[in-house]
């Protein structure tokens, strides 16, 4: 349950891995990744709702993939980790640009993980604070 891998290695596996999933199609990049920390960034064209805010759905799906990154690394290989809860709280609209998620672990166990996870504009203004708890499993 830690960082076996070298983590430009464990980064690219995780990138390879979004090929055809929901993370593609919201362009979703995962930029670091490690048990403690990961960070993503997300465009907000194409994941606005009709009033052209981004979505809620998209910061709660952005904030579910890079915590769920993060716990990947921490499960370990041959293991797998899958979320169990998420809550998210939204603070302001993001209309342009793209938005950054940054998870940080708050708790790393042996069968759990959870982050916190906060999404910024470009201006550094908190767009969501969401919370995402995962349990990790054998494969």
């Amino acid at each position: 349950m830690t960082d076996t891998q070298s983590p430009e290695h464990v980064l690219a596996d995780l990138r390879a891995s979004t090929r055809g999933t929901l993370i593609e199609r919201m362009g979703i990049e995962l930029l670091e990744v490690s048990a403690a920390r990961a960070v993503a960034v997300m465009p907000v064209a194409g994941n606005t709702q009709p009033a052209g805010l981004l979505h809620g759905g998209a910061s709660a799906a952005l904030a579910e993939t890079v915590g769920s990154f993060a716990a990947q690394v921490h499960a370990g290989p041959g293991r797998a980790s899958v979320g169990t809860e998420l809550n998210a709280t939204h603070h302001r609209g993001a209309r342009e640009g793209s938005v950054r998620a940054v998870a940080e672990a708050v708790h790393l166990g042996r069968t759990t993980a959870s982050y916190a996870i906060t999404i910024t504009d470009e201006s550094g203004r908190r767009v969501c604070s969401a919370r995402l708890s995962c349990f990790l499993l054998d494969r």
